[in-house]
């Protein structure tokens, strides 16, 4: 069997709003109750199990790999929130995009802080 990657558990304040948001920005099946879980699953299987957790959570980053399509139908709801994006990790470049390796991508904040990106190209596959 080749390895691949099944499921991560994000630290959330509010489990359910936090699954529900990321289900709604990037157009995915609601999510699904699983234990202490609030299970949002990708296309390609992958789940991210969002868990309550009191005090501070350390941010972390999650990069989605979506078609042009998609860019735009997420980068829509983004800009329908009104919610702060930027074209670098680093968070320098506000309310812009990036068109790295000839595709492009977006950063954006959850409800917890964690950074989310949306790609329409893996980093990388032109050199």
């Amino acid at each position: 069997m080749a390895v691949e990657f099944n499921h991560t558990i994000i630290s959330a304040l509010n489990s359910k709003s936090s699954a529900q948001f990321l289900s709604e920005i990037l157009g995915l099946p609601a999510p699904v109750t699983w234990g202490p879980f609030e299970v949002v699953t990708t296309a390609n299987g992958v789940s991210l199990d969002f868990m309550e957790k009191k005090g501070e959570i350390p941010s972390r980053h999650f990069a989605f790999l979506v078609s042009e399509t998609e860019f735009d139908q997420i980068f829509s709801r983004i800009r329908e929130r009104d919610l702060p994006f930027w074209a670098d990790p680093t968070r320098k470049k506000a309310s812009e995009i990036n068109t790295d390796d000839g595709g492009r991508g977006v950063y954006f904040p959850d409800p917890n802080g964690h950074l989310l990106e949306i790609i329409t190209r893996p980093y990388g596959i032109d050199g």
